[in-house]
C-alpha cells in the first residue's frame, strides 16, 4: 500500500493577524511564516514545501465527502454559502466537489505558494491563510461550511486548528472532515503482527517498518471513537460518521475496503460530519 494523502500546509503563522474585511473572499494578503511557529521548526516547514509531497487523496473519498457536503447546505435556489477547503493543496478536492455545490462559493486555502499556483488551475478562489497563531484570514462566523480533507493528521497543533476552524464558522456551521483511519481493518492485522500501521509515519525522509514507499508527514492519527470525542470537545456536534475507501488499497483487496465502508470504525478513511454549536 502506498499513504498518498493530502498533506497540510496550514500551519505556519500570519504575523499580522487574522483580517477583518467584510468580505470573506478576498481578504488581505498573509505575512510571510514565521520562523518561531511550529511549520518552520525541525524541517517541516521545507517538508510541506516540497512540490514532491502528495497534496491530493484519492478520488472516492473527497466524492463521497462532495456528496455529505451538498447534502447538508442543499441547493445555492435558498442562497449562496461559503465553503473554505482549508488545506486545499492543488485544489482537487475542491475542484471534485464543485459539481455537487453548484451555486455555492467555493474558497481553497493552503499557505504553500506552489500548491496554491496549482490550485488557481483548478479552482475560483484560491488564497494564502493558515491555522497557527495569527489564524485564517477571514472574519469571524463569515464561512457556512469547512473542508478539512486529510489534514489534521499532520498537524502539530489540532486543538488549535480546530478552535480556528470554529472560529470562522457560523453558528450552526458544517464542518466536514476526513483523515486516515488508525483502526483500519487492515492495520488491526498489522499490528497484530508486529507491523507498523498503514498511514502511520516514524520519519519525514523515509518509509520504516511499515507497507508503502511515500512519506507524507503524518504526525497523528484518530480511531472513530478518538475523532468523535476530539470534535465533541472542540465545540462541535457531530453529526454523522462514515466510511471512504483508500486508493492506495492494492486492486485484489479493494472490494474487501469497500465492503468495509460499511463499518465506519473499520473502514480506511474516517468522513465525520459535525456541525459548530
Amino acid at each position: 500500500m502506498t499513504t498518498g494523502a493530502k498533506s497540510t500546509r496550514t500551519t505556519p503563522s500570519d504575523p499580522s493577524g487574522p483580517s477583518t474585511s467584510s468580505d470573506p473572499y478576498h481578504p488581505s494578503a498573509p505575512a510571510a511564516p514565521s520562523a518561531s511557529t511550529p511549520g518552520a521548526r525541525g524541517g517541516l516547514r521545507d517538508f510541506y514545501e516540497d512540490p514532491a509531497v502528495p497534496v491530493a487523496s484519492g478520488t472516492p473519498r473527497s466524492l463521497r465527502q462532495a456528496r455529505m457536503l451538498a447534502a447538508a447546505l442543499g441547493p445555492a435556489t435558498a442562497g449562496a454559502r461559503t465553503v473554505l477547503d482549508i488545506g486545499c493543496g492543488d485544489g482537487t478536492a475542491a475542484a471534485t466537489a464543485a459539481p455537487f455545490l453548484a451555486g455555492h462559493r467555493v474558497v481553497g486555502v493552503d499557505w504553500s505558494q506552489d500548491a496554491l499556483r496549482r490550485a488557481r488551475t483548478r479552482v475560483p478562489y484560491a488564497i494564502r491563510g493558515e491555522l497557527a497563531d495569527g489564524g485564517l484570514p477571514f472574519a469571524t462566523e463569515t464561512a457556512d461550511a469547512v473542508l478539512f480533507s486529510e489534514v489534521v493528521e499532520h498537524l502539530v497543533d489540532p486543538d488549535g486548528a480546530l478552535d480556528e476552524i470554529r472560529r470562522v464558522l457560523r453558528p450552526g456551521g458544517h464542518l466536514m472532515l476526513s483523515t486516515p483511519n488508525l483502526a483500519a481493518w487492515y492495520n488491526r492485522g498489522l499490528l497484530l503482527a508486529g507491523v507498523q500501521p498503514v498511514f502511520s509515519e516514524v520519519s519525514l525522509r523515509a518509509v520504516h517498518g511499515r507497507p508503502g514507499r511515500e512519506v507524507v508527514g503524518h504526525l497523528r492519527l484518530y480511531t472513530a471513537r478518538a475523532l468523535r470525542e476530539f470534535v465533541t470537545a472542540s465545540g462541535f456536534e457531530v453529526v454523522r460518521l462514515a466510511g471512504a475507501p483508500f486508493h492506495g488499497v492494492p486492486r485484489p483487496l479493494r472490494a474487501l475496503d469497500r465492503l468495509a465502508c460499511a463499518a465506519p470504525s473499520l473502514s480506511s478513511i474516517l468522513l465525520l460530519h459535525a456541525r459548530r454549536t
